[in-house]
Order: C-alpha cells, then sequence, then structure tokens
C-alpha cells in the first residue's frame, strides 16, 4: 500500500494482543480457551476508587484539563514518589498520560532523532523497540538471559553503550520474565551510566507493588540520586490498582523533558480522560490495605504455576521475583512432534500448537526478543491456572 509512511513500515504488530484477540476469537467459536497471554490484573477497580470516579462525573468534572494533568492529580503523584520512593520532587516535576506506554512515546518522540541509539535489555516488553524504531532511531539489544537471571549485567550494558546511546529502557520488575533489580543490582548499573553522562534512563516500574517473598522494591534515581536530573521514572495505576481500562500512567523527570512531552501531547491526545484522573488521585491517596491482599495471592499463583511447569514436562521454568508472568524454557521440546502432528520447531511453534490443541493461549518468546522460551501470566483464577498447567503437562507429555 504505496500510501502508508515509511515509519510505519518499521514497526511490527504487537503480538501479546494478536494472540490475544485469536484466543477471543476461537473463544466466541465455543472453543473453551484459557487465556493467559495478556498482561492485567483479573481483579475489580477497588470500591473507593470506582466511587470517586462516579462522584466526579456526577460533580460536572467531565471537561477538557490541563494537557499534563489535574493539579489535584500531579500533587498525589509527586506525593506517592516522595512516600514510596524517596523522590525529593514536586508537582511541578511530575506529568500524565493515557497509559503508561503513551508517556514512553511521547518520551522517546520528543527526543530522538535518526542514528539515535536506545538500549533495550533483552527479554523486553514488545513495545519498547517498536517504539524506538517507529521514532527513526534503532534498539540496541543487551542480552539478559537465564543465566543472569533475566537481569541486565554491568558488563552487558556498558557493552552496548556508544557515543550514540539516548536511553537506557529499564524495567523491573520485569514484563515478560518478572525479574526484579534489587538496590545494589541497580547501584552497579548506575556505575556504569555514570561513566556515560549522555546516556538518559527511561525506568518502568509500573510493576513496583508487585514483589515477592518479602522482597523491597527499588528505582534507580533512588538508589543514586546522581542520576535523577537524566531519568524519567515512569509508573501508572494499570497493574496496582487494576485499572488497566481507566487508562492513566505518571512520571517525573526533568522538567525540560516534561515540557517537551507535554507540547507533544497537546498536539496529539491532548489531556487524559477527566473521569480517569479524578479515580487515580483517589487510587494514589486512598487506601492501600489491599496492595499486601492482592501481593499474596499473586505470590500463591505465581508457586502453584511454577511448581506445576517444572514437575517432569521438559520445560525449565525460574522462579521470579516480582510482575505476574513467567518465562519458561521450552528449548528441550523444539524440534519434535506434538500429539496433534504439529511439529515444532521454533517456539511460536510451540504456543500455537497449543492454542489449537488444548485451549491455552501463551505468548512465544521470540516477540520479546528470546526465542526458545514462552512467557504466561497468572493473573487468573487458581482453578484456571490449575487446569491450565494440567493441559500444558499433557502437551508436553504428548511431544514425542
Amino acid at each position: 500500500m504505496g500510501f502508508l509512511s515509511d515509519a510505519l513500515a518499521r514497526v511490527a504488530p504487537s503480538a501479546t494482543v494478536a494472540i490475544s484477540q485469536k484466543a477471543r476469537t476461537m473463544a466466541q467459536e465455543g472453543r473453551d480457551i484459557i487465556a493467559l497471554s495478556a498482561g492485567e490484573p483479573d481483579f475489580d477497580t477497588p470500591q473507593h476508587v470506582r466511587d470517586a470516579a462516579t462522584a466526579a462525573m456526577n460533580a460536572g468534572k467531565t471537561r477538557y484539563t490541563n494537557v499534563d494533568g489535574i493539579p489535584e492529580l500531579k500533587e498525589a503523584v509527586a506525593a506517592k514518589f516522595r512516600r514510596d520512593n524517596g523522590l525529593d520532587v514536586t508537582a511541578a516535576d511530575c506529568f500524565v498520560s493515557s497509559g503508561g506506554k503513551q508517556i514512553i512515546f511521547n518520551a522517546m518522540l520528543a527526543t530522538l532523532n535518526p542514528g539515535d541509539e536506545v538500549v533495550v535489555p533483552v527479554p523486553y516488553w514488545v513495545s519498547y523497540p517498536e517504539i524506538v524504531r517507529l521514532c527513526g532511531a534503532e534498539p540496541v539489544f543487551a542480552v539478559a538471559d537465564a543465566s543472569t537471571g533475566f537481569k541486565l549485567s554491568p558488563e552487558a550494558l556498558e557493552a552496548a553503550i556508544t557515543p550514540q546511546t539516548k536511553w537506557l529502557i529499564l524495567n523491573t520488575p520485569s514484563n515478560p520474565t518478572g525479574a526484579a533489580y534489587s538496590a545494589a543490582e541497580l547501584k552497579a548499573l548506575a556505575a556504569v551510566l555514570l561513566r556515560h553522562p549522555h546516556v538518559h534512563i527511561l525506568t518502568d516500574d509500573i510493576y513496583e507493588v508487585l514483589v515477592y517473598d518479602g522482597g523491597s522494591f527499588a528505582t534507580i534515581a533512588q538508589v543514586e540520586p546522581k542520576l535523577q536530573p537524566r531519568t524519567l521514572t515512569m509508573n501508572g495505576v494499570s497493574k496496582s490498582h487494576a485499572m488497566t481500562g481507566w487508562r492513566i500512567g505518571y512520571c517525573t523527570g526533568p522538567k525540560p523533558l516534561l515540557a517537551a512531552m507535554t507540547k507533544l501531547q497537546s498536539q496529539s491526545t491532548t489531556n487524559p480522560s477527566s473521569i480517569s484522573q479524578w479515580a487515580a488521585v483517589e487510587a494514589l491517596n486512598g487506601p492501600q490495605g489491599f496492595l499486601a491482599e492482592w501481593r499474596d495471592v499473586f505470590q500463591a499463583r505465581r508457586d502453584l504455576v511454577v511448581a506445576g511447569l517444572n514437575a517432569n514436562t521438559g520445560l525449565d521454568c525460574l522462579t521470579p521475583a516480582g510482575a505476574f508472568y513467567v518465562f519458561p524454557s521450552c528449548q528441550r521440546l523444539l524440534g519434535k512432534t506434538s500429539a496433534g502432528g504439529a511439529v515444532l520447531v521454533t517456539d511460536e511453534d510451540f504456543v500455537m500448537a497449543l492454542l489449537e490443541e488444548t485451549g491455552v493461549a501463551l505468548v512465544h518468546g521470540t516477540a520479546f526478543g528470546l526465542p526458545g522460551h514462552f512467557r504466561l501470566s497468572y493473573a487468573a483464577s487458581n482453578a484456571e491456572l490449575e487446569e491450565a498447567v494440567k493441559r500444558i503437562q499433557q502437551f508436553c507429555a504428548g511431544i514425542h
């Protein structure tokens, strides 16, 4: 189609969205599907947050707002960063967007030129490299595989940085692996970044509240305050407060960058939804006690899934420290044939055959830059997870 842009040709569609859509279509056709392909909490948005949205609507708060968010939400965001992350920021240092993805998009589009490079640890969330490419820049992949617990080593970071590097994108806890960096591990990466003052850091902390086994969350500007002037710390209410559809992301970073992002947003979406903003004020300022309960539920699900996948199935699954994903290797089962006759050459063959033969929807590791793996989201009920694990075990047992 000759009228489509060159920029669009550089970008692949989201594999997670594509597989989730295929699973939905199969379910509509009457197939018994267990969809573990999307990263979305299965809890309802808390009642007090929904009540705040209703109150905002009834009070007529349905007009345009400031492009970068209502003052009340920016105050709540600043308070959250001070309270939870030890970042000394005010509302003037904060920015609100229609979801975390728009913040990443705004930041990249506002700063990247052709020839610029962005270091992206592998495996990565599917959108990072595509956003970079859409902006005309190049993602540079630094491998952080199972041998390092899916965490970027200082050596791999050092090797990936060149004079053209503009950003490092860091996601902890991680999608797709659930790997979470300790403060000491972040400090070691910060030591590398201090030697390269031309590199900015975008840290995607969207899974902050989901760190397990009594571990504590850390973010890089907190661990190394000298990096704060060149760090964009991004978060949102989607995963923490089960508000994926409300579309509110927020961040703090250098004021000139936030001004550029505001300029960009003023010409794209303008303000985020006014109702969603008022709901997010309540999400950040209101009771947080339920977060610990949700975390305990997710940790129990993680343990169920990891134990089930490692039970003599030919899969190798590390125990993640955070988020709600596992990222097992199916390498030992490739080059073989499924019970249904599918030849499993790649990890994509594996997940597509699993979907066709058992109705369990997962995402192949190649979509995240690391072949031979798959991602399973355990943001689902225990009953669904137990049934899914049983079907995966049966599928793997039938491979010959």
